[in-house]
């Protein structure tokens, strides 16, 4: 009898703490403190999802392990009077099961789900409407919009000022269409880097000899940072863009900004700068073929 009031005693804390957190949760907290905005593309709120959920599962796994570590000080603890030490090593069948058991089957629910989303956000999507072309470069980025047969050179962010203030206007800026698929085409001329729009929550290396590529639909209008985040040489922090999602019409009037400033064809691997660049064979092919 004594044991159930001691137990009660314990969870009653535990379960008012957890009421407290769970109903003081801000909108941050409920995106998992996340750098974006539900509907910000097609694969922010899948990733969201995971990430929050994930998180839930964990701290609910924590509460539990927190309240039985506490269960166990209070109900086992020394009392006046005893003396010498407790038995140290005691075996528990089902206990032994259920600590080898459950964490496996987190770990595999873990990977199932994760599985699940970046396959659907690797698919690609058929037929389109964007097509753009990113070098990276040390330390910044070309942009060619295939599409529209134009390009952008960019150059690495500009310091200013005693305290080395990143003047925003000089950055390279990624135009893309809202609501419309964009395929972005990973290319280095150099080392690696990794292409990273922060509030879209997805990133891909950049790879010496390698071409990867991400599709997705931008479906929020705004203004978003861009950086690398693939440690690449010493000005690695500098290698920023900026990216902005706006109307089909503004996007077509930009592209022909970039056509009338006379920055009309592509900037390939022609200016790549690497001295010997691996040769990779492409998926299921042979380097001896």
């Amino acid at each position: 009898m004594r044991s159930n009031r001691r137990l009660r005693w314990t969870a009653i804390p535990l379960a008012v703490i957890t009421t407290i957190a769970l109903a003081g949760c801000t909108t941050q907290m409920q995106l998992g403190w996340l750098p974006t905005e539900p509907g910000t593309t097609n694969q922010v709120d899948r990733v969201i999802g995971l990430w929050v959920t994930s998180w839930i599962v964990l701290l609910v796994v924590g509460v539990i392990t927190w309240g039985l570590i506490i269960w166990a000080a209070v109900v086992y603890r020394r009392r006046r009077g005893q003396t010498g030490l407790p038995v140290q090593l005691r075996y528990n069948m089902p206990i032994e099961v259920f600590y080898t058991v459950v964490p496996l089957i987190l770990v595999l629910g873990f990977f199932a789900f994760t599985a699940r989303d970046q396959a659907a956000i690797e698919a690609p999507l058929e037929d389109p409407d964007v097509q753009i072309e990113v070098y990276g470069k040390r330390w910044a980025w070309d942009f060619n919009y295939l599409t529209d047969n134009v390009y952008y050179s960019g150059i690495q962010a500009q310091e200013t000022g005693p305290n080395n203030t990143i003047d925003v206007e000089s950055l390279p800026t990624l135009y893309l269409p809202v609501g419309q698929k964009v395929e972005i085409i990973l290319e280095s001329r150099d080392v690696i880097h990794s292409f990273w729009i922060i509030d879209f929550l997805y990133k891909k290396d950049m790879i010496p000899g390698r071409t990867n590529h991400w599709f997705f639909i931008p479906e929020r209008e705004g203004s978003f940072v861009g950086k690398c985040a693939e440690l690449c040489g010493e000005f690695h922090s500098l290698m920023l863009f900026n990216v902005e999602v706006v109307s089909v019409d503004e996007y077509e009037a930009q592209m022909q900004a970039l056509r009338d400033r006379g920055f009309e064809g592509r900037l390939g691997p022609e200016f790549n700068t690497a001295p010997n660049p691996p040769v990779i064979a492409p998926a299921g092919t042979s380097e001896e073929e």
